[in-house]
Order: structure tokens, then sequence, then C-alpha cells
């Protein structure tokens, strides 16, 4: 399924959101991506995060989490044990990749796995510089004037 929407209009008046519309022209999952292990997303406020994925027979030695630039990276491998004759084979237990694409400034906190359940927590923080603050205007041209404190901050 290919997204047809045409972005083109939203570049004339826009900057820096080309990422965002890369995404939107590319949201349609991979082919090989399947919904296997299941999953839930959840939003906790403004910028508290956390996915759980069902890992059920899956130890903690066998599940790699890399969180790359913008980019959530789960893997599940079962390691290479004995070998087994089974009756009947009913659990999932193949090997998986999970990708879950983040926004800017958010990062891992903590990841557990408690009762099959692996949990990740995830926060946005928006650093300090990036955060908005008011731009004082200087209306006396070439002449400096003393700094104005505007809102608890210092006048630029």
């Amino acid at each position: 399924m290919r997204n047809n929407t045409d972005f083109s209009p939203f570049y004339r008046s826009s900057i820096g959101f080309d990422r965002i519309f890369n995404l939107l022209e590319n949201a349609s999952p991979p082919p090989t991506a399947g919904d296997w292990p299941p999953y839930d997303i959840l939003k906790f406020g403004e910028d508290s995060y956390r996915i759980m994925l069902a890992v059920a027979g899956f130890t903690d030695d066998e599940l790699t989490i890399t969180h790359e630039p913008n980019l959530l990276v789960i893997n599940g491998a079962k390691s290479q044990g004995e070998e087994m004759q089974y009756l009947h084979h009913g659990l999932a237990l193949r090997q998986f990749v999970r990708r879950f694409e983040l926004a800017d400034y958010v990062s891992v906190t903590s990841a557990k796995l408690e009762n099959g359940l692996l949990v990740i927590d995830l926060k946005k923080e928006i650093p300090e510089e990036m955060k908005p603050r008011r731009i004082a205007i200087n209306a006396h041209g070439g002449k400096k004037s003393a700094s104005k404190r505007i809102e608890g901050d210092v006048a630029a």
C-alpha cells in the first residue's frame, strides 16, 4: 500500500520538516514485518510513552534493544540449544525484528522483562536551548540600551 499524497505544497512554506514528510510517504509497513510479536504503545501525560511487547518464552539474554537516532530496534532470537523433537509446536518462538520510528529528543529511560512482557519506557526531553524563548526587540537602532528581562529570561 503506497501513499499517493503530494506533500510538495508543504515544502514551500515549511523548513526542516523533510523527515516528517518522508515518514508519511513511507508509512506503509514493510511486507516482511508481519504482526508478531504483538505490542501496545501507551502514552502517559505530554511526554512519556511505553512500548509493551509480548515476548513469552524469550529471556533477557535473547532480546536486544538498540536505540539509534530516531529509531528503536528490538531483536529477538532464541539461542540454539539442544535439538528437540516436538510432538506439538504451538509457541511462536521465531526470530523477530521490530522497528519503531522515534521523534526528535525521544530517548529510552528503562527496559524490563516481566511476566513475558518486554516493557520499554520512553521520554521526550527537549533541551533547554531548543525550547521557545522570547527575543527582545532593540528599538534604538545602533544605540546600546540596558538589557531588559522578559518573562524571567535575560533578553538576547
